[in-house]
């Protein structure tokens, strides 16, 4: 088992990586949290009829008072009215500010989970237990939300769990599309902040069935280290930490308006992150390899063309509404080599000169 330590002003915390580590979770409820009355565990529909029973099953020996609440699966459920229902369970089974919440799922799970957390009785507790390989990202940092018709994200808050705990096992049933989901963020995170990891990635996985168990737990780790490292220097986004959105100005842009779950984030986050490649050589004049980087991921299947129903136009005034734009400027994250990301304003025409480039050529 590896632990990551998270620093950062309002919270330190573990991150516990491993496999077949899921039985400690009780013992880690005790030394993570002072007092627990109740427990409440929110997962989704497909990772409930999987592992729902097995953590109930853990919690029901040392904390009688445990409930579960399983929302819809997929990117819909992270709305104001899943919310809703998760507030009004919560009350109705008496949870108090002593309670805790588990996330028991994939990213939309820990994001919809630790947003009632922060809210609930105006914040309270909460363990994130990932199932998903994107997961690993969206786990750790404390970012908590819900999304808006408008823009993803848009409503939520800074709420740092109490510890995460990632049990490899869970990775087993993941569907395809999903394991490449996840390794778009494991990516990035070579891209952005650690050179040798990054080459690793491209030495050591080939395809996607490279990532077994060791080398999985071995990503999971350099990958959230990246993170971490950028996480204490600041917490809540002011600056350094919009690098960990390489890829995801246009990526985000792309799920809101082919609609939210019609492409998975990773797909989305790999084109962005091309698109962002290839802007960074054109800035910056230095070749970063984006034609061999493409192709790379094309091998793992991953869309690296913007899909052609989607106006360039539209795109454009995507991310122009992202968090990161001030007075209408788009604010890209760029790379000036492999592990060194810089933020940088870009103006609208060259954003939509090389957008009306992306599309995959007739």
């Amino acid at each position: 088992m590896d632990v990551v330590t998270i620093s950062t002003k309002s919270k330190t915390y573990p991150m516990y990586i491993g496999s077949g580590i899921i039985d400690q979770l009780p013992q880690l409820i005790k030394d993570t949290c002072k007092t627990v009355s109740n427990i409440l565990v929110i997962s989704d529909e497909t990772v409930a009829q999987r592992y729902l029973e097995q953590v109930m099953v853990l919690l029901k020996t040392d904390f009688k008072n445990s409930y579960s609440f399983v929302i819809p699966a997929g990117e819909a459920a992270k709305s104001f009215e899943m919310y809703y229902q998760c507030q009004t369970f919560a009350l109705s089974r008496g949870l108090d500010r002593s309670s805790l919440i588990l996330a028991l799922g994939g990213g939309v799970v820990g994001d919809l989970a630790g947003f009632v957390a922060a809210t609930f009785m105006r914040g309270i507790p909460f363990i994130q237990l990932p199932t998903t390989l994107l997961a690993h990202d969206s786990a750790v940092g404390g970012k908590v939300a819900i999304n808006h018709d408008l823009g993803k994200n848009m409503i939520g808050a800074f709420h740092q769990p109490n510890a995460v705990l990632y049990e490899i096992d869970f990775m087993k049933t993941l569907p395809l599309k999903e394991l490449r989901s996840g390794f778009a963020e494991v990516i990035k995170h070579g891209l952005i902040g650690d050179r040798e990891f990054y080459h690793w990635l491209i030495r050591e996985v080939k395809t996607l069935s490279d990532l077994n168990k060791e080398k999985l737990q071995y990503a999971v780790l350099k990958g959230v280290s990246v993170k971490a490292k950028v996480v204490s220097e600041d917490e809540q986004e002011k600056g350094l930490r919009a690098i960990l959105n390489f890829g995801h100005t246009l990526g985000h842009a792309i799920e809101a308006e082919l609609g939210y779950g019609e492409i998975t984030h990773g797909d989305a986050i790999a084109i962005g992150m091309i698109y962002a490649l290839r802007l960074s050589e054109e800035i910056f004049n230095f070749d970063l390899s984006s034609s061999s980087i493409a192709a790379s991921f094309k091998r793992f299947g991953f869309p690296v063309t913007v899909p052609q129903e989607l106006p360039p136009e539209k795109l454009l005034q995507r991310m122009k509404m992202d968090k990161k734009a001030t007075s209408g400027k788009v604010k890209m994250i760029l790379l000036k080599d492999i592990g060194k990301a810089v933020i940088k304003d870009v103006d609208d025409k060259q954003l939509l000169l090389l957008l009306e480039k992306s599309y995959e050529k007739a």
